[in-house]
């Protein structure tokens, strides 16, 4: 048997420092058994998915130094890649399991499914499809469909007894079939569900080992009842340890920098990235802490993982990254700064911006430095605007932050259209809204022209700036968080929406 692992993002916004996390061991595992790693895109989400974030996960990834056998941009013999160019398939093992009476046409609409999780939420009941549509008598199926009836299909699970699975590093799992909903395999649109589709392509290309985040662990019923279904061979499942903040919750963008393209921009190296994340659920035999990626092939034994929860601890990262730079031969040190930044490409960007502002070539460093640094230093105060209160300003960073994160293009005019909105919505005039995100960007209200300096900070460097601004109102008191930011997302939905 030839061992085939895969990583599979969805391409619906900055490509997360857990995709690289799990992307290594699946490298590892495949690599140390002189198998094949795939990458695919699932991008059957059409709202969210965009062309920019999946090149982001191909820079990322890249970037990380992960390189895959095949994928979408390298093809292979598996193909296609996409999960958007696999539709057909989809639909065709679809129509076998309503064949098969393993799953049915649901017409159920919203207000019906909305009621229905409501008063089981009341009841305290488990929350899930109550099979209302199962039973349907098959002529008024095919009469409904034939009329252009919309729905979806779902599968249909047992309504007792367990679903027993072996985990590798967990050995058997046990879920009760009464906890598994009866999960809608294809949706109204004809698209698959990520259940479906994940089944459907493990299965046709032959991927041995599922090696994946623990967060499956309660979806993995619904898979194993579809290889069940269609008859096939389950892969062996593997599921890793979550990433966790300092406090031990859940990795998120909210407590901790998660866009593996943040850790570029603000100069991580890609070597002690991997060091890091490896160290994450992995321990050498030798106890190294300092390893490279041969070395982490070259010993791996996917038995040895810890199922700790690892702290994903930038602190502690910033330390292996210190390390890496200090050991490093000038030579290579500068190899790294041409690299990140200090560069042709980049430099001809930042001079037109810098250049009418020149009156000596010394003037240089003064009026570009915030483009190459991370954690600007200023004072909380010089956020606010005289005329306005912390709590305003928190909340126009708040706004400005959930607004630039929304996948797509990433150039001036999407930055500037993002801040008139702002302005507009909050009757604002531009010329009191900009100098609060100058000192965010610039650390000053005075600094190169803004919208053009944010495109060449690049999107995941800017949400930062926007977070450790945040932060920064924070630590005076001015505090947008627990009860105060759940009434602020509910003001910001009404206000923004459609706007």
């Amino acid at each position: 048997m030839t061992v085939r692992t895969r990583i599979a993002p969805s391409p619906t916004g900055a490509p997360h420092i857990g995709t690289a996390y799990i992307a290594l061991f699946n490298y590892a595992f495949a690599k140390k058994n002189k198998g094949q790693f795939i990458l695919r895109i699932e991008d059957t989400d059409q709202q969210r998915s965009t062309p920019e974030s999946e090149q982001a996960i191909f820079d990322a990834l890249r970037w990380v130094g992960m390189a895959w056998d095949e994928g979408p941009d390298s093809g292979g013999p598996m193909g296609p890649y996409r999960q958007s160019e696999r539709m057909e398939t989809y639909r065709q093992y679809g129509r076998e399991l309503v064949d098969k009476g393993a799953a049915y046409p649901c017409f159920c609409t919203a207000e019906r499914l909305n009621e229905l999780r409501q008063k089981q939420m009341e009841d305290k009941a488990t929350v899930g499809y109550d099979g209302h549509c199962a039973g349907l008598p098959s002529d008024e199926v095919a009469r409904r469909i034939a009329a252009g009836e919309p729905h979806v299909i779902r599968m249909k699970v047992p309504s007792s007894g367990e679903c027993i699975f072996k985990d590798r590093l967990r050995d058997e799992i046990r879920i009760p079939w009464a906890q598994v909903d009866h999960q809608v395999l294809l949706k109204s649109d004809g698209f698959p569900t990520y259940h479906l589709a994940n089944v459907v392509d493990d299965h046709l290309m032959q991927i041995t080992h599922v090696i994946r985040g623990e967060e499956w662990i309660s979806s993995t019923p619904k898979h194993v009842l579809l290889y069940q279904l269609f008859g096939w061979q389950p892969p062996e499942f593997i599921h890793l340890p979550l990433l966790r903040n300092p406090d031990k919750s859940k990795l998120s963008k909210r407590k901790n920098p998660t866009s593996i393209l943040y850790y570029q921009r603000a100069g991580f190296l890609p070597a002690a990235i991997r060091n890091y994340l490896g160290l994450m659920a992995y321990s050498l035999p030798d106890g190294r802490e300092f390893f490279s990626l041969e070395d982490l092939v070259e010993t791996f034994d996917i038995d040895r993982v810890s199922l700790g929860g690892p702290v994903f601890d930038v602190q502690k990262l910033q330390h292996f990254n210190a390390e890496y730079i200090r050991a490093m031969p000038p030579a290579d040190l500068l190899k790294e700064l041409k690299a990140w930044a200090l560069n042709d490409e980049v430099w001809l960007k930042v001079l037109p911006l810098a250049q009418p502002r020149l009156e000596q070539l010394s003037d240089v460093m003064d009026k570009t430095s915030f483009l190459f640094t991370d954690r600007l230093r200023y004072e909380a105060a010089a956020l606010i605007p005289g005329e306005m209160d912390g709590l305003e300003v928190a909340k126009l960073i708040k706004a400005a932050q959930w607004l630039l994160e929304v996948p797509g293009a990433w150039d001036t005019d999407t930055v500037r259209q993002v801040f008139e909105r702002i302005a507009e919505t909050k009757a604002l005039k531009l010329k009191k809204l900009l100098p609060i995100f100058f000192v965010a960007m610039a650390g000053s209200t005075v600094a190169l022209p803004l919208f053009d300096s944010m495109v060449l900070l690049g999107r995941d460097m800017v949400l930062r700036r926007l977070q450790y601004a945040l932060d920064m109102l924070d630590e005076t008191g001015v505090s947008l968080k627990g009860k105060t930011l759940k009434k602020f997302e509910k003001e910001f939905q009404s206000d923004y929406a459609g706007s």
